[in-house]
């Protein structure tokens, strides 16, 4: 019998979260079924690494998508580095459960929002992507995760971020970082799928 090209890390760690989530997942589009693999190799190569800041120039990100309740809206902030508009989220804290949990922390922080709900039964999308000047990373292995904010909840911009606001999804902002638009697509029908399931 085969062994498992990737064991999993120590128990209770966010590393062993994290793979147990992805192994759970069944994305719906091909790519993201074989980048899904790609991400247990890499966590589980070096599970405490791999989710640190300082582990290396590559690293575990947790992103979190903030809609209104009838998906119409998601919330954008305008990162200051990358001067985009982006979703929300960020690193992976010592005091983090887990990668969820750092997408949603990130999430209230970046948009000044306490109250957000999750949304869906976990990972929604996958997405590796390579960073620019004015990063001290070179990648971030994003984990992506979704919320509803209230109708009658203000944002308000964090430290980070120079503007954070509602856009339509069908018409979002010109400088988002490439391939957002598809990106948020696939969040949303991972969303449409989950919430057919019996």
């Amino acid at each position: 019998m085969a062994s498992d090209p990737h064991p999993a890390p120590p128990a209770g760690t966010a590393a062993a979260d994290l793979t147990d989530r992805l192994r759970q997942w069944m994305p719906l589009r091909d790519s993201q079924a074989t980048l899904r693999d790609d991400y247990l190799g890499f966590v589980t190569d070096a599970p405490q690494a791999a989710l640190e800041r300082d582990g290396g120039p590559e690293h575990v990100t947790g992103s979190c998508f903030v809609f209104t309740a009838d998906l119409t809206r998601v919330l954008l902030c305008f990162h200051r580095k990358g001067q985009f508009w982006v979703q929300l989220g960020g690193h992976v804290e010592p005091t983090d459960w887990s990668v969820a949990d750092a997408a949603y922390r990130e999430a209230r922080e970046e948009c000044g929002i306490d109250d957000l709900a999750p949304l869906g039964t976990g990972i929604l999308d996958v997405d590796r992507h390579a960073l620019g000047g004015g990063f001290r990373c070179s990648a971030h292995w994003d984990v992506g995760f979704a919320a509803i904010a209230r109708a009658d909840a203000a944002p308000v911009a964090s430290a980070e971020s120079d503007d954070v606001a509602w856009w339509p999804v069908a018409a979002l902002p010109e400088n988002v970082p490439p391939h957002f638009g598809r990106r948020l697509a696939g969040v949303l029908a991972e969303l449409a799928h989950q919430q057919r399931q019996p």
